[in-house]
């Protein structure tokens, strides 16, 4: 199947973290009324080398549907062409167009939404954004339907904490949402969590289950239920490096959670 290609328009680049080298990007497609995609997928970005060669690189959209509009989030990597040719203004500058494709991906909200643990560490937080944006609409309806949900965040320091506002900004509005931010490399004064997200998501499952009354590890799945029809009350969804999906995985799976319910993104 061929690609259709995109022209997209950069409205706002904003470095968020310049220890991190961290920058937030704004895009605007002017040739669609509407960008259909849904929240926690990608975007292929396309563009040709010094070499003339081409190079495609995938990043998830930090923002929920939107007309025709899309945020993403990126680290700047040393020698990378293409975060290089996004993230320095001379070579994109404001008004400046990128090539793209998609949407593309799996790492979506499941249906019917149950209780959620989002979970991420650095960019991985870019889809969580996406999710969030969805589930709590500035203007319009709730979409969350009264269930739990916690984004566990982890990084190293607190200058690295993405999009902090918005989320404190979120767990203010709304009893059932829970921002638990936790660092590695934390400062003395930092007053808030500390250590790495699968140790307090297991926290999480812990207090849930007691308050529930729900044993851990949780019974076996049914096996005469098809894997298609399952449902479970509770999922995880985890987007970061691969270590720490697998050591997110490995405590939930202690759990006695299915696979099912652990749903993950890797971008290394």
């Amino acid at each position: 199947m061929e690609r259709e290609f995109y022209s997209a328009r950069l409205t706002r680049k904003q470095c968020i973290s310049e220890k991190a080298q961290t920058y937030h990007l704004e895009f605007v497609l002017d040739e669609m009324d509407s960008f259909s995609f849904l929240p926690g997928q990608f975007i292929s970005a396309v563009a040709d080398d010094p070499a003339g060669k081409e190079q495609t690189r995938a990043y998830s959209i930090a923002s929920a549907p939107d007309t025709n509009r899309f945020d993403l989030c990126l680290n700047r990597v040393e020698g990378g062409f293409f975060s290089n040719l996004l993230a320095d203004l001379p070579d994109l500058p404001v008004g400046g167009r990128l090539q793209v494709y998609g949407p593309n991906g799996f790492f979506t909200l499941r249906e019917p939404f149950a209780d959620s643990i989002l979970v991420a560490t650095g960019t991985g937080v870019a889809p969580m954004r996406g999710f969030l944006q969805c589930l709590f609409p500035v203007d319009g309806p709730d979409r969350s339907n009264g269930k739990q949900i916690w984004l566990v965040y982890g990084t190293r320091h607190e200058t690295e904490l993405y999009y902090r506002d918005e989320f404190e900004a979120y767990a203010t509005r709304h009893d059932n949402f829970h921002y638990l931010p936790t660092l590695s490399r934390a400062h003395d004064s930092w007053p808030g969590l500390r250590g790495y997200v699968q140790d307090h998501v297991g926290h999480i499952v812990e207090r849930r289950a007691e308050r529930l009354g729900q044993p851990l590890p949780a019974p076996p799945v049914d096996p005469g239920i098809p894997p298609a029809e399952l449902r479970f009350d509770i999922n995880a969804y985890v987007c970061g490096l691969n270590k720490m999906i697998n050591s997110v995985r490995d405590r939930l799976k202690a759990f006695g959670w299915y696979r099912k319910q652990i749903i993950f993104e890797r971008y290394d």
